[in-house]
């Protein structure tokens, strides 16, 4: 399984202290885009202090226009206020979706927690449709518990 492939790569971009935390997490985007051939966008969203809006940070992939997301807006938004996974199968049946690109048919939203907080999440678009399955979730669990020991 590819995943546990990618496992020691995550974690080897975790323990690079000498490398910015910005850097970190735009090679985890990296290695997760190109080794992974349905994740097609590749990013995560931080929360914006205080705010209830989410704010992009490193990402791989088309670019997009939603660099600020209010909490409870599109899946990204919704994943900031349920602090749970949410895995869209198909992108065009859900009604509170923002739509980033015609070529996206699925997401995958998991959110990463420091002390117990949601302060952020890693967002993954596929161009195929229904690609994502409870692997995928356990595995991006993982990242984002690596990604939660740099913040």
């Amino acid at each position: 399984m590819i995943f546990e492939t990618l496992k020691p790569q995550i974690e080897a971009i975790v323990s690079k202290q000498e490398k910015p935390i910005e850097q970190r997490l735009l090679n985890i985007c990296e290695v997760l885009e190109k080794n992974i051939s349905y994740y097609n966008w590749v990013g995560f969203y931080f929360r914006n202090g205080l705010k209830e809006e989410l704010i992009l940070g490193p990402y791989v992939g088309a670019p997009t226009n939603h660099t600020v997301i209010p909490f409870g807006k599109g899946i990204c938004g919704q994943v900031a206020v349920s602090n749970k996974n949410f895995v869209v199968p198909d992108v065009a049946a859900q009604d509170n979706y923002i739509a980033c690109s015609i070529t996206v048919k699925a997401e995958i939203v998991i959110p990463i927690f420091v002390n117990g907080k949601n302060i952020g999440q890693i967002d993954i678009d596929s161009n195929t449709p229904d690609p994502f399955t409870e692997a995928d979730e356990r595995f991006l669990e993982f990242v984002c518990a690596k990604v939660a020991t740099i913040l």
